[in-house]
């Protein structure tokens, strides 16, 4: 990892003294992150209600630009204009460096289906069972560490062969001894840990940002 990726933990450490005890999960999770974006997988990410939302805005901040620019290559440019040389520029312009992520929470017509004709807390697992391949990561968040559907998501997910990282709080749950990687937020309160859990998945994708996209 490089020297200004860990400066990125650093940061967070320093901007939030009490995450210290988290320095070596999210030291593992960076780079399970990165190992899998280094063999071609994706991130898949999933929650319920605020961590639902959390799910979403991680996709939004590795599918884009978050905190560096993130040019499109010369070798790509070249294949635009070969397609559609008069759009390239402006393509080009406009366009950012993606970094492959997915939320399980944002396909509601086949999570409604599957829940109305097999089993609601499966969802999750269907998605992962469809989707997941063995250089993917899953990222489960839960405040509680329990929620059933993102527990059977992480089972299906080890299942597959595919690495699983759990953001959760400092109770103790089934998540704790079923992720391969665990961040434990220092709280037991819902709202308080989620108050944790914002900073913790900004500074995982500014961390994965810098390794792929330094210049």
């Amino acid at each position: 990892m490089k020297e200004s990726t860990l400066a990125k933990l650093d940061t967070l450490i320093e901007r939030y003294p009490a995450l210290s005890i988290c320095r070596q999960s999210l030291t593992e999770a960076v780079d399970a992150v990165c190992a899998s974006y280094r063999q071609q997988g994706k991130l898949i990410i999933c929650g319920n209600g605020g961590s639902a939302a959390d799910s979403e805005h991680i996709v939004g901040e590795l599918m884009k630009g978050f905190v560096k620019k993130r040019p499109i290559p010369d070798t790509l440019y070249a294949k635009m204009q070969a397609v559609c040389p008069h759009e390239a520029d402006y393509l080009r312009e406009n366009l950012q460096g993606a970094l492959p992520a997915v939320s399980l929470m944002n396909a509601i017509g086949l999570n409604s289906a599957f829940a109305n004709d097999q089993a609601p807390d499966l969802a999750m697992a269907q998605q992962v069972l469809g989707l997941g391949r063995p250089e993917d990561v899953l990222l489960g968040i839960s405040t509680s560490g329990n929620s059933s559907n993102v527990v059977y998501a992480v089972q299906l997910a080890k299942t597959l062969g595919i690495k699983t990282i759990g953001l959760i709080g400092s109770r103790q749950c089934k998540m704790q001894t079923l992720c391969d990687i665990v961040i434990a937020a220092p709280e037991i309160e819902t709202y308080k840990i989620q108050e944790f859990h914002l900073p913790i998945y900004h500074t995982i994708c500014m961390a994965v940002e810098n390794e792929f996209f330094d210049k």
